[in-house]
């Protein structure tokens, strides 16, 4: 038990923090999940910031920088700063998809058996992975490096098959 009402579990695959009703509703309404439970990969921190005297300065710093990449609408007006490109994951991977929205973005790739020194892409309108046309495209192997939120289909040089 980290503190009244707030413990945390662990399992062999996975673990997190369950808080009771009355702790869950300390949680700030934009970082609270409803049921109390926080998985340990990422919503830890919003417990972190939400009762920080149970936590270390190190986890504190930890939990603010997991705020800031993870939900950085959250953390802007908390910290009175606007975050600039390549300060939030979360931000960033946003700017990407509004700038690609009409591109086709790579879901999956694998040499191609048919076409040497080529890669065999399937694509999807601004990646969207629920709904929408797929196409497949050939990239130079050579070419063909993802980027950190994917790989962006030039139509005028990779060609449609």
């Amino acid at each position: 038990m980290y503190g009244e009402g707030i413990v945390f579990y662990s399992t062999p695959s996975h673990g997190g923090f369950k808080l009771d009703e009355v702790r869950n509703a300390l949680v700030p309404e934009a970082l609270r999940n409803a049921d109390g439970w926080y998985e340990e990969d990422c919503e830890w921190a919003k417990v972190a910031v939400s009762f920080p005297a149970l936590f270390t300065d190190r986890e504190r710093r930890q939990a603010d920088d997991t705020i800031r990449n993870e939900w950085p609408d959250y953390w802007e007006p908390l910290r009175g700063r606007t975050l600039e490109p390549g300060e939030s994951w979360a931000k960033d991977r946003r700017r990407f998809h509004e700038a690609h929205a009409a591109d086709w973005i790579v879901l999956s790739a694998s040499r191609s058996k048919e076409h040497p020194g080529m890669v065999e892409c399937f694509a999807a309108l601004g990646g969207n992975r629920q709904v929408g046309k797929r196409r497949c495209f050939l990239v130079p192997s050579d070419e063909y490096v993802v980027g950190r939120f994917g790989f962006v289909i030039d139509e005028t040089r990779h060609r449609e098959i």
